[in-house]
Parts: structure tokens; sequence; C-alpha cells
């Protein structure tokens, strides 16, 4: 369930119709990222272990070799407890590494490799470039977000690497891996997020009190 106040309501409803997609993105983000820092330590916490199985409710999850995630930074929902299950399954984790103009690819990471922060601040895997994996070669991803609907929009910080990384998903009628899996908190879910043409839509969006599939909720 979406948690928010009648002041919430308020600040998401749709703005001035002749606002752009990313004029309006540029206010929704505002709020979100408002949203989620009001969310106190306790919650933070709750909500790793949470995800952690919500997740395990993807029978994929729990089998697929290679599980690419995020470094969570600026209250991003944590993933240390996930890593450490999948570790203790035997399969990869992967991190995401800047290659190219708004594109990602990832690289296997273990707790303690070596990490060095990128353009954006972010930590990455050091690595070399044969260590590189390309997105469509990843069997699930882990995507953070600032917001999501029940019909696999998502918001981001507006860089729209994630979105570029995985345009050859864009428009796609079933499933195709690598399948997107949104990762949340329940209080970061918005009634709708409008659209823009670059876009490409989760599978799924796990929160730390349910998992939502996206494409069964679309109608």
């Amino acid at each position: 369930m979406c948690i928010g106040t009648a002041e919430d309501a308020s600040f998401f409803s749709t703005p001035a119709t002749n606002m752009t997609v990313e004029d309006k993105r540029k206010i929704l983000r505002a709020g979100l990222r408002a949203r989620r820092k009001a969310l106190v330590a306790s919650d933070r916490i709750a909500a790793a272990n949470g995800v952690a199985g919500t997740l395990e409710q993807l029978a994929d999850f729990l089998v697929d070799p290679s599980i690419a995630g995020y470094w969570a930074i600026d209250g991003e929902l944590p993933l240390h407890v996930v890593v450490a299950n999948l570790g203790r399954r035997g399969q990869k984790y992967c991190l995401p590494r800047i290659t190219g103009l708004r594109q990602l690819s990832f690289v296997e990471w273990r707790t303690g490799a070596d990490l060095e922060a990128n353009r954006y601040g972010i930590p990455e895997p050091v690595c070399t470039e044969s260590d590189l994996i390309a997105a469509q070669d990843v069997d699930i991803v882990l995507v953070p977000l600032l917001g999501f609907d029940r019909q696999g929009h998502r918001i981001g910080y507006g860089g729209g690497y994630y979105d570029a990384s995985f345009a050859f998903l864009r428009g796609r009628d079933e499933a195709r891996r690598p399948l997107l899996v949104g990762i949340g908190y329940a209080a970061q879910e918005v009634e709708a997020i409008e659209a823009a043409e670059w876009d490409v839509n989760l599978d799924y969006v796990a929160t730390e009190s349910e998992l939502i599939d996206c494409r069964a909720e679309t109608p």
C-alpha cells in the first residue's frame, strides 16, 4: 500500500496540461525524493530484510545464475541482505559500470572487492574490459527508482541510463531476458506515471511488502 498524506496527494496531482512530460517528472522527482528522505532508519532496515523475502517469491530469482543490482545511494533501498542470500546460493551478483553514452555494462562483484567512484560519485567495480557483461547477458536486473506505478512505469534520476541500456526490451509483448525488477519502498508507489517514448517498462516491482507483477496489472 502506498504510504502518504493528503498533502502528498495534492503534490502528486497532475500538473498543468501545457507542461512537457519531463517538466512534470521534475516536479514528481522532487516530491519523491522528499518522501524517501522522510523514511527513518528503522524503516530502511526493515525494508532491506523485507525486500529480500519478497524477491524470493519470484521463482526465477532463486535459480538464475546472474543477478544485476546497484550500489544504494541517496536513501535507495539497500540490497546487502539480497547480496548475502545470492552468495549463499552460489549466484553471481553484478554491479553496473558506465561504459558509454547512457550505457551500462555489468561486472560480477563480491563483498570486499575493489570499487571506484564514477563521474556521479557512485561506486563501480574495478575491472578490465574482459570482465564486462553486456546488458542483454544478465538474467535479472534489480533496478533502482524514485517512484513507480503498478503498470511498470518507473521514474529515476533523469539520466536515462537504464532506459537506454535496455532499449532492446522496449515494446515487448511478453517477458524477455533480462527481467527488469524495480526495487523500492512501498512508500514510493504513485497512482500513475505518465509514460515517455523512451521508457522501458518494468516486469515486476519488489517492495518490502509485496511483489507486483506489472504485466498482470497492465490493462
